[in-house]
């Protein structure tokens, strides 16, 4: 048998084995146990997109980040093989001509980072709430609904620095958005300090990564220019060469062409988007408000200064998110199903649930019950003209087989109407069926007498049954 050494003992293959099998299914049952319970990604109702368990959120359009990465990668790739390869030796001091390539490669990096803070967290989504805000609902009854309904507000007033502002209620989210915050319809979620959905990065643009898109966008700016500029390089040293021409300078390096082409239409969109949130910053305020409030002339509360309003989106500590998309769903405790106990094994005492059969006997037998009462009350009037020494001693059974003795009367209409109340109240639609048990324990009744007009033993028997019945 083949032996191992194991933490210092030996053991054989067999219980090598037989100890791996176990701690194999152990790691199998505690990943299941923990597979089980979702997670706060799992069951998000915005319209995002989560990697890497929760790590990262994107926007729903996140594929066209796939897009704006193959426009700055691409041509980084066309400049470094035909437009920098020529410069490598045009700067023979100290290889300088190396550090154009070098420079061209870190600062597509830098922005590609940058790209990737701006779209893979979380730009300020305020939380959901579970519930609408008791405090603020008001009880209001309609004119055309005697019912109460209850109203929220739709906005309230607050205070930022010193002045009123009105705050928006949130139907999605249930809550009253702060300032600055507005729901995104795309991701449909409530982002705080709302500026605007940028397609091109695939996420709302919000408080928590405002900052990493400015410098997204202004970056972009610059490295179109620093392509511009070396394509335009490129071009002069071969005009200072065997190409005097522009012409053909640019016919013997036409990917210098192009990428001086792209990059010029490029910078009039990065450019300007840098120059217009330049002016936004300055100003103290957002996209989503300088659209909105454009034709309306009033005070900006949140505008503190130009050089305030740079400090606080450039040097203030970004906060941390309200949302942890990797905690843990508590889960609710189920409740646990209820328990069917058999017929025989089932008590009085009303802990169980009861089955339409069941009902159906307990209220025949309080119908039986009804008319012994009747017969009852007859048979002490009969009874009750006499003398006492004429009277017999009358235990309660032998006077239910008095009452046997008698036929069962007819229902009357208060005991119809009694029936009906049992049924309403036990939830039974079938009438038909009492009167079928009446009129089977009028026949019963009848056949218990003997010969002798002496009633039996099982008389008797049935006696006891209904008085047990009626307890």
């Amino acid at each position: 048998m083949l032996k191992v050494w194991c933490c210092g003992a030996e053991m054989s293959s067999s219980t090598v084995a037989q100890h791996w099998w176990r701690y194999s299914v152990a790691m199998l049952y505690g990943r299941t146990s923990s597979s089980m319970a979702k997670r706060v990604y799992q069951v998000w109702r915005g319209n995002n997109r989560f990697i890497c368990g929760g790590r990262l959120i994107f926007g729903p359009d996140a594929r066209s980040l796939f897009i704006t990465i193959s426009l700055i990668v691409i041509p980084l790739v066309i400049f470094c093989v035909f437009v920098a390869r020529h410069l490598l030796h045009k700067f023979p001091t100290y290889n300088a001509g190396y550090a154009i390539l070098v420079v061209a490669i870190a600062f597509t990096i830098y922005v590609l980072v940058l790209l990737m803070l701006t779209s893979a967290q979380d730009p300020g989504i305020i939380p959901r709430a579970s519930h609408p805000p008791e405090e603020e609902i008001s009880h209001d009854s309609s004119i055309l609904d005697s019912t109460p309904s209850n109203q929220i507000p739709r906005f309230k007033e607050v205070m930022v620095n010193g002045l009123p502002v009105k705050v928006k209620y949130c139907d999605t989210c249930m809550l009253y958005r702060p300032p600055r915050c507005s729901h995104c319809s795309i991701c449909n979620n409530c982002v705080e300090r709302f500026d605007h959905h940028c397609p091109w990065v695939g996420q709302c643009i919000g408080l928590r990564n405002y900052r990493y898109f400015f410098f997204f966008v202004f970056s972009s700016s610059l490295l179109c220019i620093y392509v511009f500029a070396m394509c335009a390089l490129c071009i002069k040293f071969l005009m200072g060469g065997d190409y005097p021409t522009v012409w053909k300078a640019m016919k013997q390096s036409p990917a210098s062409v192009i990428l001086m082409i792209y990059c010029f239409i490029s910078l009039w969109f990065v450019g300007g988007l840098t120059g217009f949130h330049f002016y936004l910053i300055s100003t103290g305020q957002t996209t989503y408000e300088n659209f909105r409030y454009r034709a309306d002339i009033r005070l900006n509360v949140y505008d503190r200064g130009c050089l305030n309003n740079f400090l606080e989106v450039f040097c203030t500590k970004i906060k941390p998110s309200r949302n942890d998309f990797r905690a843990i769903v508590p889960d609710e405790s189920p409740q646990p199903p209820p328990t069917i106990r058999p017929p025989d094994l089932e008590d009085d005492s009303g802990s169980y649930p009861r089955s339409k059969v069941q009902d159906d006997l307990s209220i025949s037998a309080d119908l039986s019950m009804i008319s012994l009462r009747h017969n009852i009350e007859e048979f002490d009037e009969e009874i009750g003209g006499k003398s006492p020494t004429h009277i017999p001693s009358i235990t309660p059974e032998s006077k239910f087989a008095l009452v046997l003795d008698r036929q069962l009367p007819i229902m009357t209409a208060d005991d119809e109407k009694l029936v009906m109340n049992l049924n309403q109240s036990r939830g039974i639609d079938s009438f038909g069926i009492l009167h079928d048990t009446l009129e089977r324990s009028s026949s019963q009744a009848g056949s218990l007498k003997d010969e002798k007009g002496e009633h039996s033993s099982l008389a008797k028997q049935f006696a006891k049954q209904l008085l047990n019945l009626s307890i």
